[in-house]
């Protein structure tokens, strides 16, 4: 097992995974073994003769299985990021073994018994804050996880948990496989018609990696998007739209039956526990607390943006019909008529954009906005091993003090599912005194340089790239002892106040004016394309905050559900949708089932998240835009309140120590400009 280089000291600077050496074989064996030693540590702890204490139960608990951890964190983030058939099959054949041992420790009386009894006399341990955290967090996951129940339910707790891991792995799997079983492939150059130099070049990229002649197009969204954009063939539109709104539905892929199979073993593993509903069990330990709370959010929002959103879409078909289209507005035509209404009323578009934000200057201005914050520094590393040729690896220091590692993945391919996110291969800890600090990655689907036009993002790919990097900032600047209490490692509608306050400096002329250059003549973006796209800020924000809203609608539907549906996927999603709908519904679409965030990605009665976090990053960043966008001071108190402290207390207390007070929920509105007076 030394051999395996999953376990053995990789040998690498900062003991960072030995890529390089890893093969699909050395998976099952790593599993394998730290599985054993896991629960061996797990067993030393239940055999205790001792008294229950804080070190020899609640600190031990804390520390056991930390390879097992590793093994996963890197197997299951190749698994999304890098993946193949056989990796796939061992996901699944992995699944029930570490469900096994997840309800072995978390439903096991002997251990919740010596963790009771350590939280029964709490308050005369003398413990410090985080020492307190981690107890009172340890004990209430084992009260949530199942740890009350009678032996037979704990039984048929494990086996629901079980069939939850593997149907969400199977659900997860079929996206990706319908994602990248279409293809639009074009001889014909007429059919281009309307599409920039950028995007054809683009496609025809794609077909010679293929081996194709002509253009390829996928419905990954650097290929998808723009085609919906420019292309003036409202028939290959079309096409393209419905392969990418069917993925998953009556086809090779079909996740209908793991969408009812999932919302059922949540519902039933929820109503175990006492809950009336998943949603009941989900909300209760996040800032919200309940599902009232979440749907009377949502509700709220939705009948303050419905009329905004509406009239996105009655002034949107006003124009195409002034500019010869006929008939109602259809959702393929949506994205080309919006384009052409945007560049017109401001004069903006990607095709102008463009090239002023080449990836490398982006991520450097990137790097150099968090220096300017929070006075860390990025320097690449090419003696890390990576796990596919497009990775760069980067050192962060503060100072002289190592950070951690930032792992950069940011191109398309077969092999990684779609989308953009941050995960880590490491996390924060300290033990006997020694730290180790976490090894972050961050994974994007940018379009791909080219042999002509190195990677141009879009002012969206920007925004995202600034999302996903304030999650990463959150890993990076932890403090702290325990992971399980550190990074991101927080309430899932907080964990998206650091990437969306981010967001922010993307629409700030001050920090786009330090990088945004010419790729090819090097001259500075002119300051009234800034301004136009300053001005279209807000355009059709009516139309994306429904889109969000519906998407939280539909996740809190699901998962406020007593009973499983009877109506398929799409079927229940329509009636659902249906008071809120501001575009044509079309038979044979529907978002759930490939809505990856709620049913195998995490996000389960937690879309909302978003749509909450947001109303906190906009109030957040108004601090900055009172006292200067780039102002240490208030760079120092987010970082210390928000970014370091993971869950080391309440989000909501965390929250009022940084902004002095609760949230404004009517700032993401003005800054929306969809309150009164704003638009």
């Amino acid at each position: 097992m030394n051999e395996n280089p999953l376990l053995a000291e990789s040998g690498n600077p900062f003991s960072a995974p030995a890529f390089d050496k890893i093969e699909n074989r050395h998976y099952v064996p790593a599993f394998e073994a730290a599985l054993a030693e896991a629960k061996a540590e797990v067993d030393a702890i239940i055999e205790n003769a001792e008294e229950p204490d804080f070190e020899n139960t609640v600190l031990a608990l804390e520390h056991c299985g930390k390879k097992l951890n590793a093994v996963e964190e890197i197997f299951f983030n190749l698994n999304e990021a890098c993946t193949n058939d056989e990796m796939q099959q061992i996901a699944e054949d992995m699944a029930p073994k570490l469900t096994e041992f997840s309800m072995y420790v978390s439903l096991n009386e002997v251990l919740f018994a010596r963790i009771k009894a350590v939280y029964e006399k709490r308050d005369s341990l003398g413990l410090n804050q985080e020492d307190m955290r981690l107890l009172t967090e340890t004990y209430k996951s084992y009260a949530r996880n199942g740890a009350n129940l009678s032996k037979e339910d704990k039984q048929i707790f494990g086996k629901i948990s079980e069939e939850l891991s593997v149907a969400s792995l199977k659900f997860g799997k079929n996206v990706l496989s319908a994602t990248n079983a279409f293809t639009l492939e074009i001889t014909d150059e007429t059919q281009l018609a309307g599409l920039p130099d950028f995007v054809k070049e683009a496609a025809a990229a794609e077909a010679a990696s293929r081996s194709k002649e002509g253009w390829v197009f996928t419905l990954d969204r650097p290929s998808y998007l723009p085609f919906m954009q420019y292309s003036t063939r409202r028939d290959l539109r079309k096409k393209l739209w419905m392969a990418y709104n069917s993925r998953c539905i009556a086809d090779n892929f079909d996740n209908d039956a793991n969408v009812h199979q999932i919302v059922d073993l949540h519902t039933r593993s929820a109503k175990m526990l006492g809950y009336g509903t998943y949603a009941d069990y989900a909300t209760e330990d996040r800032m919200a607390k309940t599902k009232e709370t979440v749907n009377a959010f949502v509700a709220d929002m939705m009948d303050k943006c419905l009329p905004y959103a509406r009239k996105d879409v009655a002034d949107l078909q006003n124009y195409a019909n002034a500019n010869g289209f006929e008939g109602k507005l259809m959702p393929w035509d949506f994205s080309y008529w919006s384009e052409k209404l945007r560049t017109e009323k401001y004069a903006v578009n990607d095709e102008l954009l463009k090239p002023y934000f080449q990836l490398e200057a982006v991520r450097d201005a990137i790097f150099g906005l968090a220096g300017t914050l929070y006075g860390i520094t990025f320097t690449r590393r090419e003696d890390i091993p990576v796990y596919h040729q497009d990775v760069q690896v980067y050192e962060v220091k503060d100072g002289k003090r190592f950070m951690g590692l930032l792992y950069m993945d940011f191109f398309p391919r077969e092999s990684k599912r779609g989308g953009a996110w941050m995960t880590s291969f490491r996390d924060l800890s300290v033990r006997d005194g020694i730290e180790t600090r976490p090894l972050i990655q961050l994974v994007t689907n940018f379009s791909k340089p080219t042999a002509e036009t190195p990677s141009l993002l879009t002012h969206d790919e920007v925004t995202t790239f600034l999302h996903e990097f304030g999650h990463c900032l959150h890993g990076l600047l932890a403090e702290g002892s325990y992971a399980s209490l550190t990074g991101t490692a927080v309430a899932r509608d907080f964990v998206e106040l650091p990437s969306q306050f981010m967001e922010n400096w993307a629409f700030e002329p001050e920090w786009l004016n330090t990088f945004a250059r010419h790729y090819k003549t090097g001259e500075a973006i002119p300051q009234d394309l800034i301004d136009k796209l300053m001005a279209a800020k807000n355009f059709q924000a009516g139309y994306a905050f429904v889109r969000q809203l519906q998407f939280c609608t539909l996740d809190m539907a699901w998962y406020t559900t007593t009973s499983v549906p009877e109506d398929s996927a799409a079927d229940f999603e329509h009636k659902v949708l249906a008071s809120t709908a501001v575009m044509p519904v079309i038979e044979g679409t529907a978002i759930s089932p490939q809505f990856n965030h709620i049913f195998s990605g995490g996000y389960s009665a937690g879309y909302y998240s978003y749509k909450w976090a947001e109303v906190l990053e906009a109030d957040a960043f108004s601090l900055f835009k009172e006292k200067g966008i780039f102002n240490k001071d208030v760079a120092t108190s987010f970082r210390e309140n928000i970014l370091s402290k993971g869950n080391l207390e309440d989000a909501d207390v965390l929250y009022r120590k940084f902004r002095g007070r609760d949230p404004r929920p009517e700032a993401l509105l003005e800054q929306n400009g969809l309150a009164e007076g704003t638009k």
